[in-house]
């Protein structure tokens, strides 16, 4: 065993000297203490983070202006299955290049990065909700066959490990291949996700899932995912994303 650790740090080491780790939000080679922290983040940017704080709405956790308001305008205005979920931050520029780096620049690893910092901030909120399965949104099979991956399923896999919770990947599948959601307004996001997704034959439904995703804006992916669970037999379905819109 002490000699399969000794290989694995070992292995590790060059690796970092192959490719040296970055913090995901400035790109920055991260020093020695900085990687001892285990963080994957640097100093600098850890110190100007734009964590998700209250007042926020009650239901999908974006922040609010008013203190005396209980929803967001997106929550107050429309009837979402999901039943309740949070962010770690503000959909900021900074928070933007590391999704996107993320996303389109094969930075698989900060997932792990990410999940870590969910678990820290969420693990409460996790054990409260008594998940008992974790299920990331599914990419359209083109779209994963493209990009290589599905972020989702990476951050999942990497939040299921730190918790201890089963992750399931396979238990929703996107059955239609849809328009980029930011390309539309409103109206035509909450249409162009209808019917989107559905649950695979087969499935065992739980009590309680965890939806994983990477940006909550309006929230149509989750809620459509959501509904499909639902559906399903799911009784509570709750969502954790990296990053939320601005609040209105």
């Amino acid at each position: 065993m002490q000699e399969k650790e000794a290989g694995g740090r070992k292995t590790k080491k060059i690796l970092d000297l192959l490719y040296p780790p970055v913090c995901p939000f400035c790109g920055k080679i991260l020093n020695g203490a900085e990687k001892s922290g285990e963080r994957g983040i640097c100093f600098s940017c850890s110190g100007k983070l734009p964590y998700v704080e209250e007042p926020c709405c009650m239901k999908c956790g974006k922040p609010l202006r008013e203190e005396e308001r209980e929803y967001c305008a997106d929550c107050a205005r429309h009837e979402l299955a999901f039943d309740q979920g949070r962010s770690l931050y503000l959909h900021t520029a900074l928070v933007q290049r590391a999704i996107y780096q993320f996303k389109f620049h094969n930075k698989r690893y900060y997932a792990e990065i990410f999940a870590r910092e969910m678990a820290s901030r969420y693990g409460k909120w996790i054990r409260r909700w008594e998940i008992e399965e974790i299920v990331p949104v599914p990419l359209h099979p083109s779209r994963k066959r493209t990009r290589g991956f599905n972020q989702a399923e990476l951050l999942a896999k990497a939040l299921g490990e730190l918790s201890g919770i089963p992750v399931e990947p396979k238990a929703v599948r996107r059955i239609r291949k849809t328009k980029y959601q930011k390309q539309l307004d409103d109206a035509g996001r909450r249409q162009n996700l209808k019917g989107a997704f559905s649950v695979v034959p087969g499935w065992k439904p739980k009590r309680c899932i965890l939806v994983v995703d990477d940006i909550y804006t309006t929230g149509n992916t989750i809620h459509r995912t959501a509904e499909a669970l639902k559906k399903a037999g799911v009784q509570k379905v709750y969502f954790l994303t990296i990053s939320i819109g601005q609040g209105l």
